[in-house]
């Protein structure tokens, strides 16, 4: 892809996106959390301990080059985004959960993903290979994520009216925006894709399928009622590629650690309005008794 493209574009359309999940958020979808601790704990506890877990194994089972594993744990470490609380909306999950997990799955994304992306480098990458995520570049990562939410709530808090204008016109945009990178990442590694998606493919499906079955089950081991383990499942399942994309294309420079994130994209969907449809066939809300969400 070009330089400027990716330098300065991919940042900037990432910026709006993320100002459109700003959009959606309000200062009391954070402190809706006390309202619901439990399920919210074990959300955190599915995204953060449980899923990045099984995006680490399989990168050691199916024995990724390192430049993909690195990618594979990048897309783990992504939160979710707008795209999960509209399947959660489409499926009846528990919508006011979703944009509570989604502020603060951003919020932690922001020091996590750090986090684990350095652990990652410094895991499978050898030495001499050039790839870092420096101090410097954290705080690029955490520009890329914090500043433009938060723009997106003022813009929420002080024009209400502007929002409701903006909010449908940057839904689109993502989807666009979305397409345009994994296009431009797959034409830049043509050469080599048909090998990416022979050694990625199968583990980002998997890895799709375990987010979003953990992200229901686990929450429903521990009694959370179906409409919220739902909003948890496409919180988990649905990854914010975008970001995990325009991170590696950008911050990283390197559009094989893109490839995981560019393939994911493709069964995420896919994979998300099946799961979507077996649990509003085989779960119906009206069949289940009430539970206690704490």
């Amino acid at each position: 892809m070009d330089s400027g493209i990716i330098t300065i574009m991919l940042p900037l359309a990432l910026a709006f996106i993320m100002i459109g999940l700003g959009l959606e958020l309000t200062p009391k979808d954070f402190a809706r959390v006390t309202k619901h601790p439990k399920a919210v704990l074990i959300a955190l506890f599915c995204q953060l301990i449980l899923l990045v877990g099984i995006a680490y194994a399989l990168c050691k089972v199916f024995a990724l080059e390192p430049l993909l594993a690195v990618g594979l744990m990048l897309l783990a470490a992504s939160p979710g985004g707008s795209t999960a609380n509209l399947f959660s909306y489409l499926f009846k999950g528990d919508l006011a959960l979703n944009i509570t997990l989604t502020a603060i799955n951003s919020v932690i994304a922001a020091l996590t993903l750090p986090l684990i992306v350095n652990f990652s480098i410094m895991h499978f990458m050898q030495e001499g290979q050039q790839i870092s995520l420096q101090f410097s570049k954290i705080l690029q990562v955490f520009g890329i994520i914090i500043i433009p939410v938060c723009i997106g709530m003022l813009i929420r808090h002080y024009a209400p009216a502007l929002t409701h204008k903006l909010n449908k016109p940057l839904r689109i945009f993502a989807v666009i925006f979305l397409i345009l990178i994994i296009t431009g990442a797959v034409v830049s590694e043509r050469q080599n894709i048909a090998n990416y998606l022979g050694q990625v493919g199968a583990a980002t499906a998997i890895f799709c399928i375990c987010s979003l079955c953990i992200g229901y089950f686990i929450p429903r081991i521990f009694n959370i009622n179906s409409a919220q383990a739902r909003a948890c499942a496409f919180e988990i399942g649905i990854h914010n590629s975008t970001l995990a994309m325009t991170i590696a294309l950008t911050v990283m420079s390197s559009a094989t650690v893109a490839m995981p994130a560019a393939v994911y994209s493709i069964f995420m969907y896919i994979f998300a309005a099946v799961f979507g449809t077996l649990i509003s066939r085989y779960a119906p809300l009206s069949a289940e008794s009430p539970e206690a969400a704490n």
